[in-house]
């Protein structure tokens, strides 16, 4: 099973500090507030057409995120999201999840093995993610980026074989945990090398959060957006405008997830999950749409 999903942010004012802080003691005393919208929401942009042979997810597409382990889709979802271990689902427009910038916890070992040299390291230390315990790739140089491109570009291969229509590359924002051995050209150069091998592959790529970096989504080359918590965060207008309305909204609070469908549920496709995204039958499962 993999990981529980990611929730890491960058908040983009202080403005929206505050806020999440006086929503976040709401939800906790049980109180539903809904975030008010923009006097003139953005409007979707108009983005350029597809690589040859992509086919980029439908805007507003009932949308099941099944990170956690696959299983039959409840009726009406159209778009699965799975791990790239897993098959896709029959009949369904299928996304492959890839951790690409980091690296799981029980691949630690092999990656010290085989790559070493890949690692991201201070001072000799290995740069870990403390909160998913998850050590970071060494994007820095354009030598490495292209090493790493090459392993992870074998993974995307792999979920074009398996038939998935679409690649989510997780941890897009790595430098934000990189003790500022990272920047967001590295993250955005390391990006746009995974969007030409998904593209090669007939494969649309996905921007997985990282709403700080949305104005330069077309210069990478992504084609929808996979975006936890942009209602929790106020970003999913953002989000809306850059894809012209492909964002595949994760909510993981119920206070929450029922605000962002008041604004968002007529537009974009949102879900409620429950924050380790087990399968269907796990006693924590939980599944909602707008």
């Amino acid at each position: 099973m993999r990981p529980p999903a990611r929730r890491r942010r960058t908040l983009l004012s202080l403005a929206g500090v505050v806020t999440a802080t006086l929503l976040t003691a709401c939800a906790a005393e049980g109180i539903e507030i809904a975030p008010v919208p923009a006097p003139n929401p953005p409007q979707p942009a108009s983005i350029a057409p597809p690589a040859p042979g992509v086919v980029r997810p439908e805007p507003h597409a009932r949308f099941d995120y099944q990170l956690g382990g696959a299983y039959v889709p409840p009726p009406g979802v159209r778009v699965v999201s799975r791990d790239r271990t897993a098959r896709p689902e029959p009949g369904r427009y299928n996304i492959c999840y890839v951790n690409a910038f980091q690296v799981q916890p029980d691949a630690l070992d092999r990656w010290q093995r085989e790559h070493p040299d890949l690692l991201l390291r201070d001072g000799g230390t290995i740069v870990m993610d403390t909160e998913w315990n998850e050590a970071l790739l060494d994007i820095s140089t354009d030598a490495k980026r292209t090493a790493l491109a090459a392993i992870v570009g074998d993974w995307i291969d792999e979920c074009a074989r398996s038939g998935f229509q679409a690649v989510e590359p997780d941890n897009f924002e790595s430098y934000t945990r990189s003790h500022r051995l990272l920047t967001p050209a590295d993250d955005i150069a390391f990006a746009r090398l995974l969007a030409v091998r998904a593209h090669a592959a007939h494969l649309a790529i996905a921007q997985k959060n990282g709403a700080e970096l949305l104005d330069r989504s077309t210069d990478i080359g992504f084609d929808f957006a996979v975006a936890e918590e942009c209602g929790r965060y106020d970003e999913c207008g953002a989000y809306a405008s850059a894809y012209a309305n492909r964002v595949f909204v994760v909510e993981y609070a119920k206070p929450r997830f029922t605000a962002t469908c008041r604004v968002w549920g007529e537009t974009l496709s949102v879900v409620l999950r429950d924050r380790n995204v087990t399968p269907a039958g796990n006693r924590e499962y939980r599944y909602e749409t707008c």
